[in-house]
């Protein structure tokens, strides 16, 4: 695999989308925001080609094919990619509060799926899933948070952490890959 398009995240049934109070607005969009972050973490990687946005999301638009494989066999083909990486949300609520006292935190789950475009399947996937707690909690969130800092993440800092996870160990596959 050397060249991936990323879908625009979607939203799959039965999500759970909020953004505490606020109209959803691109910015805010929670399927914008996981393609936001897919497209940073993936793009600061070698090994690999990422499709533009920009290119991606204009070939989409003009794909035609009424079922989900289809529809990715055409866009992976459409723009030379050996693969499309689609992200299904399953939830995205953001905390109510702020970093150092919340009311509810954030919660955060989707999946990444690497689709090969000519056999149509689905080749590699990880998946994400997490509302944080506090220390006393969960006292095996140590690890977390010494990495994160005794505070409370907003949504889009949860799935960032979710998407360098995926991200990584779908890179690591590939790299292994292109060395034997």
């Amino acid at each position: 695999i050397r060249r991936i398009v990323i879908l625009p995240a979607l939203e799959t049934a039965g999500t759970q989308l909020k953004v505490a109070g606020e109209p959803k607005s691109p910015e805010r969009d929670p399927n914008e925001t996981l393609t936001r972050l897919i497209y940073q973490v993936m793009s600061g990687l070698p090994n690999w080609q990422i499709v533009s946005e920009s290119e991606a999301r204009e070939v989409s638009q003009t794909i035609t094919a009424s079922n989900e494989p289809a529809r990715l066999r055409q866009l992976g083909e459409a723009v030379y990619a050996d693969a499309v990486l689609v992200s299904p949300v399953r939830r995205f609520r953001e905390r109510v509060g702020d970093e150092w006292g919340v009311k509810s935190p954030a919660s955060v789950a989707f999946a990444l799926e690497l689709v090969d475009v000519r056999r149509g399947d689905v080749i590699w996937s990880a998946s994400f899933d997490e509302t944080q707690k506090s220390l006393s909690e969960n006292i095996f969130a140590i690890a977390d948070i010494t990495e994160r800092g005794v505070r409370w993440l907003t949504a889009e800092q949860l799935a960032n952490e979710g998407v360098k996870k995926g991200v990584a160990q779908l890179h690591q596959l590939i790299a292994r890959a292109a060395i034997s």
